[in-house]
């Protein structure tokens, strides 16, 4: 099956991606050369958020910078959920490498295409809402299939997991930095 960036399978890939079908993302995990459409797919994500999240006015700098945000938070994520699921929640059954979480959490990205609708200030907050329950549901499904694992609840804490230690980094930081930052 040809994986070309403009072409039918990756369309096909972004509406499985985007309704959350376990099928999809076992595909993406298992499709190498499915790398370079996952990121295709962050940088339009990032792209998306920096016009929502900017209301629409921000400069091609800020969203420039909000879309490199995105793409180094995609690297770190997929380390940080390979380190918890696959070294200490791992199942016997779990076969994975980092990769396959960048293939499948890359694709896991796609809602967020509908950030760019948080620009319309009546629309901002109900919109970020519901993509970030939708980004939340489809990294727990991309994580189920890329950890290979038979439980979802066992994905969702791997995420949640993730998203502890993100939050209590970001605590320590705000506490050390905050007030230099501040000044």
């Amino acid at each position: 099956m040809a994986t070309s960036i403009v072409g039918i399978p990756y369309v096909w890939r972004l509406a499985g991606a985007v309704v959350v079908d376990g099928g999809t993302y076992e595909e993406i995990e298992a499709d190498r050369s499915a790398t370079p459409q996952a990121l295709v797919t962050v940088t339009i994500a990032g792209l998306a958020a920096g016009v929502g999240l900017t209301g629409g006015t921000g400069s091609l700098v800020r969203i420039a910078l909000i879309t490199i945000l995105v793409l180094l938070s995609w690297g770190v994520w997929a380390v940080l959920m390979y380190q918890i699921g696959a070294r200490v929640m791992h199942r016997p059954e779990t076969h994975t490498d980092v990769g396959e979480l960048m293939r499948t959490l890359g694709f896991a990205t796609a809602p967020g295409w509908f950030l760019a609708l948080a620009a319309g200030p009546a629309f901002t907050t109900p919109v970020i809402v519901v993509v970030v329950v939708w980004l939340l549901a489809a990294m727990t499904i991309a994580v189920r299939q890329a950890l290979d694992f038979d439980s979802t609840l066992r994905a969702a804490l791997v995420c949640a997991m993730g998203w502890g230690l993100v939050l209590a980094m970001a605590l320590v930081f705000g506490i050390a930095f905050g007030p230099a930052l501040a000044a």
